[in-house]
């Protein structure tokens, strides 16, 4: 795969050309170890220093130490993992539960979505107020978990996903009815206009949602930090197997190199 000298190369086409996962990709980058420069959050590579990289010797990467920064969370969740224990919570808990990275990305479907979030959630405008709610959330320093208001009037929590010293994202839980729901007629067109659906539609699902009384909330805010603990360790294994994996790829080596 050949570019042009101002062209940069994305990590997948890095994945192309040399074969590996993007974590290691990530750590290569982070150490230098390849033509690599950051705009913003992303890595790019490029193409002309790339493919000279590639002409030239190389030796395999070396594995990162546990717990290095790894990458994305969705690379370390795998969707077979996270979508069935956000299935099996949103029914433990009776609440809707979603997995996001910290630019409010999320990561799997909603699990359990109350009948408000399902009604609304294909308008563009919902996927954008949503995607800065879950942002802001990340963004929020404060460890305690709390129900905060939602653009669509219900109330989330959100634990963090850590790996190592990293935030890599959140575990929400949400669709909760506030204290004064459902709201009065003239709220009800106001989010109408701000999500931009029917007034009389949106009238017709405001009910749905979830209504959970004081003890109820006390259970899910309790329990937030362990599973948002349980994604962490999740994710903390994933990326354990990978640097191990890796370490079994360095110490195999290339062809070439056995032959040396």
């Amino acid at each position: 795969m050949q570019k042009t000298a101002a062209a940069m190369l994305t990590t997948r086409d890095v994945q192309e050309l040399i074969n590996v996962d993007r974590s290691t990709i990530y750590r290569m980058a982070e150490a230098g170890k390849i033509p690599a420069i950051k705009v913003g959050r992303q890595w790019r590579f490029p193409a002309e220093e790339f493919n000279a990289w590639l002409a030239g010797p190389r030796t395999t990467p070396a594995p990162a130490e546990p717990e290095a920064a790894f990458g994305e969370l969705a690379d370390m969740l795998l969707p077979g993992v996270a979508a069935p224990l956000a299935d099996l919570l949103a029914s433990i808990f009776g609440v809707m539960v979603l997995v996001t990275d910290l630019d409010g990305t999320a990561l799997i479907e909603p699990a359990n979505p109350c009948g408000l979030f399902q009604f609304v959630h294909d308008t563009p405008s919902t996927h954008a107020r949503c995607a800065e709610t879950w942002r802001d959330l990340g963004a929020d320093p404060d460890r305690q978990p709390r129900f905060r208001p939602t653009p669509l009037g219900f109330e989330c929590a959100r634990g963090f996903i850590r790996v190592g010293p990293e935030v890599k994202g959140m575990v929400v839980m949400g669709g909760i009815a506030p204290a004064e729901w459902p709201p009065a007629a003239d709220r009800v067109r106001e989010l109408a206009t701000e999500l931009e659906v029917p007034a009389d539609q949106l009238a017709d699902h405001i009910d749905e949602v979830f209504y959970l009384d004081r003890s109820h909330q006390t259970w899910v805010l309790e329990y937030l930090p362990r599973i948002s603990s349980l994604f962490s360790r999740i994710a903390r294994e994933r990326s354990r197997l990978v640097d191990r994996l890796d370490t079994i790829a360095s110490l195999a080596g290339s062809p070439d190199q056995r032959s040396a």
